[in-house]
């Protein structure tokens, strides 16, 4: 069998061990300065929000969204239930429109009533 200069045993140069060497290395530092700006970030953001400070004033509030956020990201958006919700919901929020046209209409009856077109029904103001 034959060694050429510069090669070891198993047909790999002296400089290939050290390269390798190097580039686990130069990942390991990546990695750790990868994860020190995440953590810098986070701290950034934490500060940014005032989470301590919002759960202190509000904690119900806190807790409320925490409860959303954590529905939608578990899958909970596209369900039956979710559905259900926000039919309640657009129900709810359509009340007071529907209140404001009866009352409207009602109002325009009684005026009716006093201009002369009739005598309003007993026992009404």
């Amino acid at each position: 069998m034959t060694n050429y200069s510069g090669t070891t045993g198993n047909g790999t140069a002296h400089g290939e061990d050290a390269g390798f060497g190097q580039r686990v290395d130069q990942l390991g530092s990546d990695a750790q300065q990868f994860i020190d700006n995440a953590r810098s970030a986070v701290a950034d953001l934490g500060q940014t929000l005032d989470l301590k400070g919002r759960v202190e004033r509000n904690p119900y509030g806190t807790l409320a969204i925490a409860v959303g956020v954590g529905y939608v990201l578990g899958g909970g958006l596209f369900t039956p239930l979710t559905g259900r919700i926000l039919k309640l919901g657009v129900r709810l929020a359509a009340l007071p429109f529907v209140k404001d046209e009866l009352l409207g209409m009602a109002e325009s009856a009684f005026q009716g009533y006093q201009t002369g077109r009739g005598t309003p029904p007993s026992g009404s103001v």
